[in-house]
């Protein structure tokens, strides 16, 4: 193998020692090496110039900007998804880091299981993408082209499962999952997939993760190497990659990209006349080393690109963080924000400025800076700039003063004596490593052995603290204008609240709308944000909003500016966020799987949010035919509760109830009636189910029977209820029912369970029955007095060796009925005596004796002699009736009775009620009254 020059002794030793390890029979080591070469030299020598890249390598980036300002060209290749090009138009309104998104919510072709269908592109300000975007979109003369595969052909080519990160030991954070599922793309993806190169790697070198490796072998050796060297340096690294570290299932995914992009390029070129010499083509190193036959611009061959499949794909930009990126593609915490550091710094050492969007800096031609010339082979001399070593430990200085700082606010003691040590024990464990400096990691290791105590002081540990002073996390934002139209309309309607909606932090609004009424309807954006979101973005502190209710105060923690994607998510939904309401209130309605209570509940929500009368009536219809086609009452309480709650908040509306809820009362009063039967009999059904139905029978009754129900359809399916019963909390509810219909006597159910509980045998399923009666009470509370007697009767009578068995199995069955035993114990408490000294001459009520009804005894006695007049007012009377009848029906005495003769039959004294004898006595004492009537009919 080649010698490489001083600064690559130490990758050269690394690349060899991997080459001996994985040499075979088949292929010996020196024919691998004879093939690494033969891949650099192809690389060179191909006339479409080839610039190798690593994801989110600093010295790729610094070498891009290098290139692209000593010779601009007229094209840009580049390897992203071809169909996410129209986004980057509005990288202009960012702030990086974001990731170009495609997504699509459903698709015919594929697999539900991995729907919706998510792409992400990350990128950040320290890659060779961002770089050659970035100086595209300031200099209209060169032009960008993505030429990878289309987003639909990574679920056509790799499934999704294939490339979930392992699950990490430590829960990722909510700023880790900004990308949600979806599925990430990167440019110059290196990391070894087959895993036993990947071990044999680290191991070898001494390093934890590749991150590390790729930092302490390349990126510190490339970063300051010409742009020949550069070139050769990552085709070889590429090369090895390929042949060594790379599983031939994902060897077989490159080849099929690598065909797609090669035939897209000579397309391109051919239909725009472009020379060669005129492009850059930008690709992971390892694309460099590719063997298909369409590659290099030397020949015609072309790969016959397959059809795409007809999903429907939205695509827009997503803000991103660099914890984001590192969860995406499994690189270990702070990795990005070290390349981020390791950019910045750089570019104040070599002098050269990087190409940005976010400033507003006008395109201008500058001169080409001067190209040393450089031998084109691996054994050019190499020496590094004298700044960047001059440079890295001005660095590590600072990080040494500066971790010491923030130990000391979180309440390490620390001093300066720390930052002496932490410095050089960094220099020897770089030197422990074969280092020619410090890396951040060293530091990271240093920082903790000299600083770490055994228990930390408070939230933050020592290692945390360097994330933090290495750079940390950051956020990206996407801008205004190039947010959605959905996203663009909430900032409008949210802009009264007077907050910052692009903060990172958590806002918060009071509204007062006594004080501000104009603050209802950026209310109403809050709670359909909630309502479709969950509380992500925005959070309810104080105020509710339930049916009937007017809101007087609310308070509000609103985060979309932490959370923006969530934001810009529901934007592929719709234009307007009721638009987005109305999609998701219909597609759980409408679902082949909803159910009646469902299809109420989206109604409500219709009502609360949405406040469209067409929709709720679409919606309240589709319940109706929906409770028509069920043949089972699985979710009759459910049902209840709704329409319950909206039959009541209707009645307080001044147009009061709608067609729909009148046919949907009366339709389920007559479906309930009818499929009592068969829930009776049915053992599937549960006693708290058949509770639901006769609390919706019962209950709305009156107001079904006032629209056209007959009661005769309830009637017949409680007689049919009874045969074959067996089930004791079943007969609970159908006795009670039998008794609210006048079918069945308190009496014998009294009788009942008076043999029940004077029976050892069928004491035991005392709680069943009493299961069934508790159930009741929510439809018919006055059974309560009986439910009161059970409990007293069986307490009191049934001996402790019978009771104390069987009590636990009691309180199970009366544990899940916490709200309904509330009317029962108000009903035991008026029963009961006030205090315990009442007791002793306490009789319950049901054990007094009932007074017995006395027969009324009519004695006939004589009529007095009548006078003249009275004669006359009496024989008055009887010959006109009608005036007297209306008298009595004002009155209301019914069953007035005429005695022609002059017998008349008084009641006993005693058996008239109180009212009746002071109603008596008052007549007596004034009878000025009936005076007064008799001169009115004389």
């Amino acid at each position: 193998m080649v010698t490489l020059p001083t600064a690559f002794n130490a990758l050269q030793e690394q690349l060899l020692n991997a080459a001996e390890k994985f040499a075979t029979d088949a292929q010996p080591l020196s024919e691998m090496l004879t093939a690494l070469i033969q891949d650099v030299e192809k690389a060179s020598s191909e006339p479409l110039e080839i610039f190798p890249v690593c994801h989110h390598s600093p010295s790729s980036a610094l070498q891009m900007v290098r290139r692209l300002r000593e010779k601009p060209p007229k094209v840009i290749y580049l390897e992203l998804c071809e169909d996410l090009q129209n986004t980057v138009e509005n990288l202009r309104d960012c702030k990086l880091p974001v990731a170009l998104q495609a997504f699509a919510a459903e698709s015919q072709h594929f697999s539900p299981k991995i729907m919706p269908l998510s792409v992400v592109a990350p990128i950040t300000e320290a890659s060779a993408e961002y770089q050659a975007i970035a100086f595209a979109l300031q200099n209209p003369e060169t032009q960008l082209v993505f030429v990878d595969r289309a987003v639909d052909f990574v679920f056509q080519w790799e499934p999704p499962d294939t490339k979930l990160a392992e699950e990490s030991e430590e829960p990722a954070s909510d700023e880790a999952k900004m990308h949600g599922s979806a599925v990430g793309v990167e440019v110059g993806s290196l990391v070894p997939t087959f895993d036993q190169f990947l071990s044999f790697l680290l191991r070898n070198s001494n390093t934890r993760h590749f991150s590390e490796w790729w930092d302490e072998y390349v990126e510190t050796a490339i970063i300051g190497a010409d742009y020949d060297t550069y070139r050769q340096v990552m085709f070889l690294i590429g090369s090895l990659m390929r042949r060594l570290g790379t599983r031939n299932k994902d060897i077989e995914i490159d080849r099929q990209r690598e065909r797609y992009m090669w035939t897209s390029m000579k397309k391109h070129m051919a239909a725009h006349n472009i020379a060669p010499s005129e492009a850059i083509y930008i690709c992971g190193a390892a694309h460099s080393a590719s063997d298909v036959a369409e590659y290099s611009v030397t020949n015609n061959n072309l790969w016959e690109i397959p059809e795409r499949t007809q999903t429907k794909w939205l695509y827009g930009l997503i803000p991103s963080s660099f914890a984001a990126i590192e969860y995406q593609f499994n690189h270990p915490a702070g990795t990005v924000s070290l390349a981020e550091a390791t950019w910045k710094k750089n570019l104040k050492v070599t002098g050269l400025k990087g190409f940005s969007l976010n400033k507003e800096e006008k395109a201008t031609k500058t001169k080409p800076s001067p190209v040393t010339a450089t031998n084109s082979n691996l054994t050019a001399f190499l020496t590094r700039p004298p700044e960047l070593a001059a440079a890295d430990t001005e660095q590590l200085l600072q990080w040494c003063a500066d971790i010491v700082g923030l130990a000391r606010k979180n309440a390490y003691l620390a001093s300066t004596a720390d930052s002496i040590a932490i410095y050089q024990t960094s220099m020897l464990l770089a030197g422990m490593r074969n280092r020619m400096h410090p890396t951040p990691y060293d530091f990271q290791d240093a920082a903790i052995t000299c600083l770490e105590k055994d228990r930390t002081p408070k939230k933050r540990n020592i290692y945390q603290l360097c994330q933090i002073l290495l750079g940390g996390d950051r956020i990206g934002t996407v801008g205004y204008a190039s947010l959605p139209p959905l996203a663009q309309d909430v900032y409008e309607r949210l802009k009264p609240l007077g907050v910052n909606l692009l903060a990172q932090t958590n806002q918060r609004a009071l509204m007062d709308f006594k004080q501000q009424p104009e603050l209802l309807p950026c209310s109403d954006v809050l709670w359909r944000l909630y309502y479709l979101s969950g509380d992500t973005i925005v959070k309810p502190i104080m105020g509710d909003r339930s049916l009937g209710s007017k809101p007087i105060q609310e308070s509000w923690e609103i985060r979309i500016g932490k959370y923006q994607r969530y934001l810009i998510m529901l934007g592929y939904e719709g234009v307007s966020i009721e638009q987005v309401l109305e999609q998701r209130l219909k597609q759980t309605a409408f679902s082949p799987q909803a159910k009646t209570s469902e299809v109420l509940k989206s109604t409500e929500d219709s009502i609360l949010y949405a406040r469209s009368l067409r929709l709720t009536q679409e919606l309240g219809e589709h319940a109706i035919s929906l409770l028509k086609q069920e043949t089972g009452v699985s979710d009759a309480p459910q049902v209840f509760e709704r329409v319950r709650r909206l039959v009541h908040y209707y009645r307080a509306t001044p147009t009061g109830l709608p067609e729909w809820i009148e046919r949907f009362v009366t339709t389920g009063y007559g479906h309930y009636a009818t499929l009592l039967p068969q829930a009776f009999a049915d053992r599937g059904t549960t006693p708290e189910q058949i509770a639901g139905m006769l609390n919706f029978i019962f209950t709305l009754e009156s107001l079904a029977l006032s629209l056209g129900c007959n009661r005769s359809q309830l009637l017949i399916g409680v007689k049919q209820s009874s045969q074959g019963l067996d089930d004791p909390a079943k007969i609970g509810l159908l006795w009670t029912t039998e008794w609210l219909l006048t079918l069945r006597k308190l009496e014998e159910i009294r009788e009942f369970f008076n043999d029940v509980i004077n029976n050892e045998m069928l004491i035991k399923s005392f709680p069943e029955y009493l299961n069934g009666f508790i159930l009741s009470l929510t439809f018919a509370p006055r059974i309560s007095k009986f439910v009161v007697e059970l409990l007293s009767k069986l307490l009191a009578t049934v001996p402790d060796k019978i009771l104390l068995p069987w009590l636990p199995s009691l309180i199970l069955k009366l544990r899940p009925h916490a709200q309904i035993l509330q009317g029962l114990i108000k009903e035991a408490s008026s029963n009961f005596p006030k205090n315990l000294a009442g007791f002793n001459s306490w009789v319950p009520a049901w054990s007094k004796p009932q007074p017995e009804i006395k027969e009324q005894v009519n004695r006939v006695e004589a009529a007095s002699t009548l006078s003249e007049n009275e004669l006359q007012i009496r024989e008055f009377l009887f010959n006109s009736p009608a005036t007297t009848n209306a008298l009595a029906k004002l009155l209301g005495i019914e069953n007035l009775t005429w005695q022609e003769n002059l017998e008349t039959h008084q009641q006993h004294q005693e058996s008239l009620s109180e009212t009746e004898l002071k109603t008596q006595e008052l007549i007596k004492n004034y009878p000025a009254t009936l005076n007064y009537f008799v001169g009115l009919l004389n």
